[in-house]
């Protein structure tokens, strides 16, 4: 990619010197009021507690941008923590107060917090091996799942064929693959378009559960040359989710009911977003994307919540980016630049391991998420990571081979091929800030980047990270 530089002089804003305060530990739904502090607990309470009664946290890039983070630290101030769509393709990784790290993909993050209910929508693919093996993980570190996981009982099931034929498809490709991460995703929500696919609630009715299976195999094999199955491979299915559904009951439940239930009594709901709004069916980069919406309009169909219930939206993006699999990717670092930022940020996939591609912060994509989504705030994460940099560049507009101006984020893959990027080119602050929680503390230089994103996007920033722990992250 061409690109053009502009060197800007360093900036650093004051920030606003309030808090919110908590009122007795058992009100969830409180009343808050303003008083002069700088502190980082008070500026905590201010940011969260000023958070809407239904808020969400969504990916703004190519996913793996730390929304489970920030799930984890938001939800011990709300009721539920629900996911909406998406399977097991998407990792969140956590960490609880001892340090411990726990890698989550259908659970959501909310589950370390022991008064928090998670929900996992109707808009999720499931898993149940996967489900299963992470609620084991969980109990045996001590972290009861009993009564505190709900799964809906319109949720697509997700076979451990769909894997299969995932990879064939890949195969298929040949050197237009995707790069999915082969945990069946396509394959299953395909199976729920096509209407034959089977969902949590015929696993109460194992009568015709074998007939359901058999007609979604049968239509397996004859698109697949390379996926075949027996009469005994179905008996054994059928013998193992007859097991599954006596383990899965208690689970089991209406939850487009508990979740409007719940809005009418007033508890607090977070919706934890998976992948990002780039990867999204309809608004990414396609055919580089997943296959459902990670955007906010994923939130009302994936939880059967009205849009006029949705508040507070926060769009999660890293301080540079990175994607994972095949796609446009117009900020992307080549060679030796972008290996020092996988590395320095440790940008290995949490669902397959993968390296990730690694880049420069994409202004453009980012407004466009923005857009898209309505977010009422921004959290930066990983700022930490670009501590080395003598200078750090944002890539702030396109323009065609020929010079002239693209105005939005093109849907055409030539465009985005052949593009050129004009970036901007801020100095960096080269020192340690992982240990900083006041947004004053940090160096002019951060400061300046933060600030700079915000003017360009026009959506503030109240979340910064600078490092992977629960605490490290600076309230501003």
């Amino acid at each position: 990619h061409v690109v053009s530089q502009t060197r800007l002089k360093p900036y650093c804003g004051s920030t606003e010197d309030f808090q919110w305060r908590k009122p007795p530990q058992k009100l969830r739904n409180w009343w808050c009021w303003r008083v002069p502090s700088s502190s980082h607990a008070s500026e905590k309470l201010n940011r969260i507690g000023s958070l809407s009664q239904v808020s969400g946290v969504l990916g703004s890039q190519w996913g793996d941008e730390g929304k489970g983070k920030l799930v984890d630290i938001l939800a011990k101030y709300f009721d539920i923590v629900a996911r909406c769509q998406g399977g097991a393709n998407a990792g969140h990784t956590i960490y609880n107060a001892e340090g411990k790290k726990f890698a989550l993909h259908l659970v959501p993050s909310g589950i370390l917090n022991e008064e928090t209910l998670c929900v996992i929508g109707n808009g999720v693919v499931v898993h149940l091996p996967g489900l299963f093996q992470e609620i084991d993980g969980l109990e045996s570190n001590g972290i009861s799942c009993k009564g505190r996981i709900l799964v809906s009982d319109r949720a697509h099931l997700l076979f451990d064929f769909h894997q299969v034929v995932d990879g064939l498809r890949e195969a298929e490709l040949a050197n237009s693959f995707i790069g999915t991460t082969k945990r069946g995703i396509g394959p299953c929500y395909s199976s729920k378009t096509i209407r034959n696919g089977i969902r949590v609630c015929d696993l109460r009715h194992m009568d015709t559960f074998p007939q359901k299976l058999d007609l979604l195999l049968a239509d397996a094999a004859s698109r697949f040359q390379g996926f075949k199955y027996s009469p005994e491979m179905l008996r054994e299915e059928v013998e193992k989710y007859k097991r599954f559904a006596e383990r899965l009951e208690p689970f089991i439940a209406d939850t487009v009911h508990v979740m409007n239930e719940s809005i009418a009594q007033k508890k607090k709901i977070l919706v934890e977003g998976g992948q990002a709004t780039m990867l999204d069916i309809d608004f990414g980069t396609y055919p580089f994307v997943t296959s459902s919406s990670p955007s906010a309009g994923g939130i009302c169909t994936g939880l059967g919540i009205a849009p006029r219930a949705l508040g507070d939206l926060i769009g999660v993006v890293k301080a540079y980016t990175s994607r994972v699999g095949s796609g446009p990717f117009p900020t992307e670092i080549l060679g030796k630049g972008g290996d020092l930022l996988r590395f320095a940020g440790q940008e290995f996939g949490t669902t397959t391991g993968r390296p990730r591609r690694c880049g420069w912060l994409d202004v453009v994509a980012l407004k466009y998420c923005c857009q898209i989504n309505g977010f009422s705030s921004l959290n930066l994460t990983k700022l930490d990571v670009l501590s080395d940099l003598p200078e750090i560049q944002l890539g702030v507009s396109y323009k065609h081979i020929d010079g002239t101006p693209i105005k939005s984020f093109p849907a055409d893959l030539r465009v985005l091929e052949k593009l050129k990027v004009e970036y901007e080119v801020l100095p960096g602050w080269q020192c340690d800030i992982s240990s900083i929680r006041n947004y004053s503390d940090l160096p002019k230089a951060a400061c300046q980047y933060v600030e700079r994103i915000e003017q360009l996007v026009g959506i503030p920033i109240h979340y910064i990270g600078i490092g992977p722990g629960r605490d490290a992250l600076i309230y501003k």
